[in-house]
């Protein structure tokens, strides 16, 4: 093994180690347990306190203080003894009540209301053994071109659930080549000045996820001029539950080769 494949396989392990111990945090993607979503009626949740209903304003929660429900605020926690109405936005992560050593994630969904429950106890968390990946290979790590767009645009994708939509920013193309073959890209914007790469490729619904796989990068040069490290590749949450509710890539991103690189199918418990 060559030193600079040492470098690579050496800080990937690092990396990949941080991406693992993420998912196995107490509430994070692996620790959700049900999907529910909310009709205009007050009703009662499976397994949760109180009723539940959409408005128009949000989502409304009538429970009393013995139930013990907590709304956590960026100010203080809020005991729930009444009636609150809860405003999650589209696309943004969800609101969160404190339910024990629970979390139930009040989310809206284009113009759907659902909540998602957290439970540290879930089979997917206490039995997760790690996320199965291809062997790091110094030839997934590419040269590539961001072409910006004038303007960032809003783009309408699909989602893992049928009906809804996400809108993400799509700031320009990427271009690259694998095996020869040129390759492009619809980049979304990511942190901190890098890029999203949501897309398919010929491994998708057989080694790899069938809703395809995001890279994330840094950012580009002024000139252009970008490195994608494919051994980076991770999966969706909905690779991991059934009950996220994952955009789908942008039209067109999809990969005529295969990426054999990053992680691969995880088993579902």
């Amino acid at each position: 093994m060559t030193s600079t494949l040492i470098e690579l396989q050496t800080e990937w392990d690092v990396w990949h180690t941080a991406r693992e111990a993420e998912l196995a945090t107490p509430h994070g993607w692996l620790s959700l347990t049900s999907l529910n979503w909310l009709e205009a009626a007050p009703s009662p949740v499976d397994g949760l306190p109180g009723l539940w209903s959409a408005s128009p304003d949000g989502v409304v929660l009538t429970a009393s203080a013995a139930e013990g429900l907590v709304v956590r605020s960026v100010r203080e926690p809020r005991p729930v003894d009444g009636t609150v109405t809860l405003h999650p936005v589209d696309g943004k992560p969800g609101t969160l009540i404190e339910d024990g050593d629970r979390l139930i994630e009040v989310a809206r969904r284009t113009d759907a209301h659902v909540l998602r429950v957290r439970d540290p106890q879930a089979p997917t968390r206490t039995g997760f053994t790690g996320v199965p990946t291809f062997d790091v290979d110094g030839r997934w790590v590419l040269d590539a071109v961001f072409q910006p767009y004038v303007q960032p645009r809003t783009i309408a994708v699909g989602a893992v659930v049928e009906g809804l939509s996400h809108f993400p920013t799509a700031v320009g193309d990427v271009l690259f080549s694998v095996a020869g073959q040129r390759q492009r890209l619809v980049a979304l914007q990511g942190k901190d000045g890098g890029l999203s790469l949501h897309f398919r490729d010929t491994t998708s619904g057989k080694s790899t996820y069938a809703g395809g796989r995001i890279l994330f990068t840094g950012e580009p040069t002024p000139e252009g001029e970008l490195t994608v490290d494919f051994n980076r590749t991770v999966n969706l949450p909905c690779a991991f539950t059934a009950y996220a509710t994952c955009p789908l890539p942008p039209a067109g991103n999809n990969l005529t080769v295969a990426i054999e690189a990053g992680e691969r199918l995880p088993a579902r418990l």
